[in-house]
């Protein structure tokens, strides 16, 4: 929006694609939802923290060593699925003075890899490659909004080259590669 020169944009956030979309800054008919994700809750390798969901009893008492490490509700994504997630778990009264704040996304998995938080919400391509956490829990898809990634050309782009790029984005060499590192494809 501020100019910057790109063919695509790629939002990790689809209000942030409507932005730039009702500025007509996306070329007409190129948006397209190119990725999806899941939110996961995450602790420490080494930690023996379960939790099922609908037991409210078990995130207390992994919440007594630390707190839940998240991004910030109020403006990161991921955050905003978290609250909505935990909100329909029930489990939003329960959390809400309990949680550290991040920055973003990956502060908050950094927290939990230190050990600095017994668990944190994030997406489940952070667990790519991270051999320092582990899954505890996938949150039931219905519990957020789903988690969408769209794509589209900029409109004062080559806009025939970002339409190549585009779709070769959603081959199947491509999507197979998404998929490999934790996103979901279309």
């Amino acid at each position: 929006m501020h100019g910057a020169p790109a063919g695509v944009f790629i939002s990790a956030n689809p209000q942030w694609m409507d932005v730039v979309e009702e500025a007509g800054l996306i070329a007409a008919g190129t948006r397209t939802e190119l990725l999806g994700n899941e939110l996961v809750m995450i602790a420490p390798a080494d930690s023996s923290i379960s939790y099922a969901f609908g037991k409210d009893e078990g995130i207390s008492a992994a919440l007594t060593d630390g707190p839940l490490a998240l991004g910030d509700p109020a403006h990161v994504p991921a955050g905003i699925y978290a609250k909505a997630a935990l909100t329909a778990a029930g489990l939003w009264p329960t959390v809400k003075n309990r949680i550290s704040r991040s920055a973003d996304v990956r502060a908050a998995l950094v927290l939990v890899e230190r050990g600095e938080a017994p668990l944190g919400i994030v997406y489940a391509s952070d667990l790519t490659g991270r051999p320092s956490i582990r899954r505890v829990a996938t949150f039931p898809r219905h519990s957020y909004p789903a988690i969408t990634y769209p794509a589209a050309a900029v409109r004062r782009a080559d806009v025939d080259r970002a339409k190549a790029f585009l779709t070769f984005l959603q081959t199947d060499t491509v999507r197979a590669i998404f998929e490999r590192y934790g996103f979901m494809t279309q």
